[in-house]
């Protein structure tokens, strides 16, 4: 069997696409996959390094106000469309997946086109454009959230949750080789604090003026700042010279960070908030403002609205993430309650599920 999967742009993107094609290798060992992309996007150097062979095309997004590359784009659209084509008719796959970006759009269109069974995966609360505009015309639709007949037609959802790592549902069984590794104390309540692999700056300025408050009240703290803003925060963080505080720009052995975590402060995009709920960690969101049509508040009120997290807006976090974070760390029945909330909406068999349905389609 051959499968094109396509779409990218973002890590929020290509991670559960590569998760579906290794869940696909899994399931169907001798099966073909083909990744398309968009040229010079993240997936083109993400997606070889999982081991599959991708593809580009030349197409762009709109910008927001008036540019060049903005009166360029029917013409890289239509070159786009003429290159999916061909790409799916060289290929001939079973089925199209597609996981929403620019190059998402073109090659659903023309798998439609040519009569070949089509599935998207939706991994936010609001749905991306992309997705939106193919939503009529494919074969079915997994998305991560309830309540997505908002945009997409009812017959052809199915709730599968989002594909994220499988490393960080027994975390207990790790935990104090978890504070080895990070050179902590297991007797400490710690934080975790995420920004996403680039960082977040209403965070990192948020902990720069009161980790210390963090650190003197008796918490440890496990902070990834993203690379953007590591060597300016690692310098801060010389002068407290404290054993309670690990800092690094992106942390690699997130099972053991999730181990040693009590309290998490964390962006709120579609991955991280799937990967909270099956870690089952009592969680702060601070939805980032600078996101297509705010849809990280929408993920973030998604978890609020089943009292699954804690929502702290970015405009008001300089005031009030360190307090809501001590507050939380101090409530200990508040901490087992958002625990047990959060732990309710996992969907720990997101990839084997999308899976299922791409076979039930080619069936």
């Amino acid at each position: 069997m051959k499968f094109i999967i396509s779409g990218g742009g973002t890590g929020g993107h290509i991670y559960p696409a590569i998760a579906i094609a290794q869940e696909l290798k899994a399931q169907i060992p001798d099966c073909e996959i083909l990744f398309v992309g968009a040229e010079g996007k993240m997936e083109m150097e993400k997606v070889p390094k999982a081991g599959f062979k991708i593809v580009g095309l030349p197409i762009r997004g709109l910008q927001r106000k008036l540019t060049v590359e903005n009166l360029a784009f029917p013409f890289k659209l239509l070159q786009s469309l003429w290159k999916a084509w061909k790409i799916v008719k060289d290929f001939k796959p079973d089925a199209v997946i597609g996981v929403g970006g620019y190059a998402s759009g073109a090659v659903m269109q023309v798998a439609v086109w040519q009569g070949i069974k089509t599935l998207i995966q939706e991994q936010n609360s609001y749905a991306g454009l992309t997705n939106k505009l193919v939503a009529k015309s494919v074969n079915k639709i997994c998305v991560a959230y309830p309540n997505m007949e908002r945009y997409f037609p009812k017959e052809k959802i199915v709730f599968c949750g989002n594909p994220v790592r499988k490393d960080i549902t027994d975390l207990e069984s790790i935990r104090s080789e978890a504070f080895k590794f990070f050179d902590l104390s297991e007797n400490k309540k710690t934080v975790l604090v995420l920004g996403g692999s680039l960082g977040a700056r209403t965070i990192n300025n948020c902990l720069k003026n009161g980790v210390n408050e963090l650190l003197t009240q008796g918490y440890q703290v496990i902070w990834q700042t993203g690379k953007i803003y590591f060597e300016e925060m690692k310098a801060f963080a010389n002068t407290l010279n404290s054993k309670d505080l690990y800092i690094k720009d992106f942390i690699y052995k997130m099972n053991y960070a999730y181990a040693c975590a009590d309290v998490v402060i964390s962006r709120a995009g579609a991955l991280s908030v799937s990967e909270l709920c099956l870690a089952g960690k009592p969680t702060i969101l601070v939805p980032s403002p600078n996101v297509a049509e705010d849809h990280q508040t929408k993920n973030a009120m998604a978890l609020v609205n089943e009292n699954a997290a804690v929502l702290v807006r970015d405009g008001e976090a300089s005031n009030t993430l360190i307090t809501k974070t001590i507050e939380l760390l101090k409530d200990e029945k508040r901490q087992k309650e958002l625990a047990e909330n959060i732990m309710k909406l996992a969907k720990p068999n997101a990839s084997r599920e999308i899976v299922n349905e791409i076979v039930k389609i080619v069936e």
